[in-house]
């Protein structure tokens, strides 16, 4: 018989009994080369793996996991490994985004069928880290998240680059005619040089820096470099904090996904100037839980945290300087006043237990909260007659100049238009156009791809014009800058205002105020729109279809409308079908 002290376990379920099920399920494990002592009275931490050779920020996932086994065998626990499906942003087409629920529902229903008692989430390109929170915490099984951390630093004639920030850029001096082809092919070789993800405060390093502020992490390893040893130590330290999870069955994903620790997770979002992209995952993640968390509160919440860390886009320096001036936790702590400090986390113990000890600021790449390198927080929220469900545009790496301005609309109908058309010298811009580009939301694109960083026409860059105002219904990379609203919701495939808009028509963007119109009359908008012919659907089978019918809105954050928490709903948390008897067990 199971020991007293394990016989709570789920994995006790299919290995306790002495019955045929019992039988059929401790072989299936002997038949690994398992003895039946690796199942009898401990528990089983699963281990969800999205490496991939197709996903590069992930490639050295494998080590990782061995840490963690490590680390689970260290405290007396049986370390099973699991693959996911793994989400890359650079090689998926149209987008990783399209696929992030197909990854939460493989992970949440491989952790509810199989025997497993805690999850080790591993994960670290961009999608993958909110697709496995998402899982996990529909799934409700203890789990703790262990990320790749960023890669190292490149460098390219002497100066240290960030993997997408500086990319941009040079293909703009490219384009201007300012490098050649040659010294871009030179900084080509020499751009992602370890494993790891971006190396800025990405949309990757965003997202694992909000896992340690939200409490699903270890404190004080969310920044940690992808190929620092501390990283696999950290590895095992997870491995070990699992067993000690699944020995006490908690705390799971809804007791440390509260209201207060998204507040938490938005003020450090805004801290640090991370990305836009950041927004539709915890919009996500919190319905998830059964949390219905609203845009605007993005925007409350930006406007009271200054921006104190300098990494780029928002700022000067990379990730890896960010760790080493202390990391997230050095930044919570100054963010202490701000936060909900006594938020429950992984450890069993609150946040504020974990950053309590974390390094002062060294006022170049973290500040004092009250000598912040900006005001107000890194992301702002728009509404008017364009976005009437909201948009969001990243003000930290905006031009100011640009952040109120009104001028007419260049449109594009989608990405292959805006492909043919941008460089033609014959397209009627100036410096005080807004470029639109639609049909590129959830639905249109669909998957809401990164297409929101719209080019400077090429003539613009040979004369110095490095930004203009651009809109859009899609999404853009987190290592993006530039005057950019993003999400605008509804979108244009769906009759959103976005559609409505014609050459021509005067656009106003006015962050301060939080505005964004369509500047013509509202009766000529809704009889342009009754005249709208919508595009018609990408897909008429398969997951294509699935995501079609069935995905919402940006700022509901892009999830299926079936996978949110229903208010009456308890989590099932164990899955149908007999783990005990002699009725059968496969």
């Amino acid at each position: 018989m199971p020991d007293p002290n394990t016989s709570h376990l789920r994995s006790a379920r299919w290995f306790g009994p002495h019955d045929l099920t019992g039988f059929i399920h401790r072989t299936a494990i002997q038949a690994e080369g398992f003895s039946k002592f690796a199942v009898k009275d401990r528990p089983v931490v699963g281990i969800a793996n999205s490496w991939s050779e197709l996903v590069n920020c992930n490639i050295h996932f494998k080590l990782l996991a061995e840490a963690v086994k490590r680390g689970v065998l260290m405290a007396g626990g049986l370390p099973l490994e699991f693959p996911t499906i793994s989400l890359g942003e650079s090689l998926m087409k149209p987008s990783a985004m399209q696929f992030r629920n197909l990854m939460a529902m493989d992970v949440e229903e491989s952790i509810r069928a199989y025997p497993l008692d805690a999850i080790v989430l591993l994960g670290g390109c961009d999608k993958t880290v909110p697709a496995q929170l998402m899982g996990a915490a529909s799934a409700d099984v203890p789990a703790i998240m262990l990320t790749g951390g960023p890669q190292e630093p490149a460098y390219f004639r002497g100066r240290q680059l960030g993997v997408g920030t500086d990319t941009w850029k040079y293909a703009d001096e490219l384009r201007a005619g300012k490098i050649t082809q040659e010294d871009f092919n030179d900084l080509e070789a020499s751009a992602k040089p370890t494993a790891g993800h971006c190396s800025e405060m990405g949309t990757a390093s965003t997202m694992t820096s909000l896992v340690e502020a939200l409490g699903m992490c270890l404190p004080k390893t969310a920044s940690i470099p992808a190929v620092d040893s501390r990283r696999a130590a950290a590895a095992e330290a997870t491995g070990r904090r699992a067993v000690e999870m699944a020995l006490t069955s908690g705390p799971k994903p809804s007791e440390v996904l509260t209201e207060q620790a998204f507040d938490n997770a938005i003020t450090l979002l805004m801290a640090v100037g991370g990305s836009t992209n950041a927004v539709v995952h915890l919009l996500a993640l919190a319905r998830r839980v059964g949390y219905d968390l609203r845009l605007d509160r993005f925007h409350e919440i930006s406007s009271r945290t200054p921006r104190i860390a300098n990494v780029r886009p928002s700022g000067e320096h990379l990730v890896k300087q960010l760790f080493n001036a202390g990391g997230i936790s050095a930044v919570l702590k100054q963010l202490d006043p701000l936060l909900h400090g006594e938020a429950i986390t992984v450890t069993g113990e609150t946040l504020a237990d974990g950053y309590r000890d974390a390094a002062e600021p060294d006022g170049q790449v973290i500040s004092k909260l009250d000598q912040p390198f900006d005001a107000s927080g890194g992301i702002a929220v728009v509404r008017g007659s364009l976005a009437p469900n909201g948009a969001v545009i990243k003000r930290s790496a905006a031009s100011p100049e640009l952040l109120k301005h009104r001028g007419p609309a260049v449109v594009f109908e989608d990405i292959y238009d805006l492909g043919r058309r941008i460089d033609d010298p014959s397209l009627a811009i100036t410096e005080d156009s807004v470029l639109v580009l639609r049909n590129s939301g959830p639905t249109g694109a669909p998957g809401m791809p990164e297409w929101g960083m719209l080019p400077i026409p090429e003539r613009l860059l040979r004369r110095g014009i490095r930004d203009l105002v651009r809109i859009s219904d899609a999404r853009m990379s987190g290592t993006a800058f530039g005057t950019t609203v993003l999400h605008v919701s509804p979108e244009a495939a769906v009759g959103g205002p976005l559609a409505a808009v014609r050459d021509g028509d005067p656009i106003v963007l006015d962050v301060e105020n939080q505005r964004l119109d369509l500047d013509i009359a509202d009766e000529e908008i809704a009889r342009r729109l009754a005249n709208v012919e919508l595009p018609a659907p990408k897909y008429r089978r398969g997951y294509g279809r699935l995501f079609l019918d069935h995905i919402t809105q940006a700022d509901e954050g892009c999830d299926f409308d079936f996978l949110h928490k229903l208010p009456d709903e308890e989590p099932q948390r164990l899955p149908y079908g007999l783990t005990s008897g002699w009725q059968g067990g496969w």
